[in-house]
C-alpha cells in the first residue's frame, strides 16, 4: 500500500504553507520531494511523521489514518532529520536499543542488522562512544544506523547527503535501493537532482505550497526543464 496524502492543507503561525497537497508514496517506491526553499518540503515532511499541525485532509500508512491511528502509524515510520540530534548522556549503542525498542524490535536479529550497519559506516568499533565525540558526519551515521536497522513500512529522509562523504553517500543509496526493493516506501528531499534521477523512481516538485508535478525523471525533463536532462539547472 504505502503512504496517501489527500487535500493536505498545513502550516503555522496562521498561515497556510501548503494546500490541497495530494500524492501517494507506493510500497516499494523511492519518491524526492523537490522545490526551492520556503516551497513547502519541510511543511510537508513534518505533516507526514506527525509533528506538525493539520489544517486540512488526511494523512495515512498502510491504511492507519495519522489522524485517529497515530500511534499505530509511526510504529510503521522511520525518520532521518536533516540536521542530526543525539542524546548527549547515550552512547552509541544506548541510542541504537532506544531506536529499536520504541519499534518493539530490541532483539538479536535486529541487532544483527545494527552491527552489520555500524561496519557500513565504520562505526562498528564506537559503540561505547558519547556523541561529544562524534563529527557532524558520524551523527549522521548513526541515525541511518538507527533507521535502516528497523523494519518499517515508511522511511523519511530530509536532505540526506548533507555532512556524508562520497563513500557514505553511495552506501546510503544502495541502502535506499534495498529498502524499496524489500517493500519500503522511502519518501526524500533532495537539492541534488542529478544524483537524485539515478535512484528515484518519481518526483514530487512543490511550487509555493502546490503541487505541480508529480512524475518519473524523464518526464520532469520534459514538462518542466524545457528537454535539458540535466536536472540540477531546473531552477536556474
Amino acid at each position: 500500500m504505502g503512504l496517501q496524502v489527500n487535500n493536505l492543507k498545513a502550516g503555522y503561525a496562521g498561515k497556510t504553507v501548503v494546500s490541497d497537497l495530494t500524492f501517494t508514496v507506493a510500497s516499494g517506491q523511492i519518491v524526492a520531494l523537490v522545490g526551492l526553499n520556503g516551497a513547502g518540503k519541510s511543511t510537508t515532511l513534518k505533516q507526514v511523521i506527525g509533528q506538525g499541525r493539520l489544517l486540512g485532509g488526511s494523512i495515512s500508512l498502510d491504511g492507519r489514518d495519522l489522524a485517529t491511528q497515530p500511534f499505530e502509524y509511526k510504529q510503521l515510520l522511520a525518520y532521518i532529520p536533516e540536521q542530526p540530534i543525539l542524546y548527549e548522556e547515550l552512547t552509541l549503542a544506548e541510542h541504537l536499543h532506544l531506536m529499536l525498542s520504541s519499534h518493539g524490535q530490541d532483539d538479536a536479529t535486529h541487532w544483527r542488522r545494527v552491527e552489520e550497519l555500524l561496519a557500513i559506516f565504520r562505526l562498528d568499533n564506537k559503540e561505547h562512544w558519547l556523541p561529544i565525540h562524534f563529527s557532524k558526519g558520524m551523527k549522521q551515521k548513526v541515525l541511518l544506523v538507527a533507521a535502516f536497522a528497523v523494519d518499517s513500512q515508511l522511511l523519511v529522509i530530509d536532505e540526506p547527503f548533507l555532512g556524508l562523504d562520497v563513500l557514505a553517500q553511495k552506501q546510503l543509496i544502495d541502502l535506499m535501493k534495498e529498502k524499496a526493493a524489500n517493500g519500503t516506501a522511502v519518501l526524500l528531499t533532495t537539492h541534488l537532482l542529478d544524483q537524485a534521477k539515478k535512484y528515484v523512481d518519481n518526483f514530487l516538485l512543490l511550487e509555493e505550497g502546490g503541487l505541480t508535478f508529480a512524475g518519473t525523471a524523464d518526464d520532469l525533463v520534459k514538462e518542466k526543464n524545457g528537454g535539458n536532462d540535466q536536472l540540477d539547472d531546473l531552477f536556474s
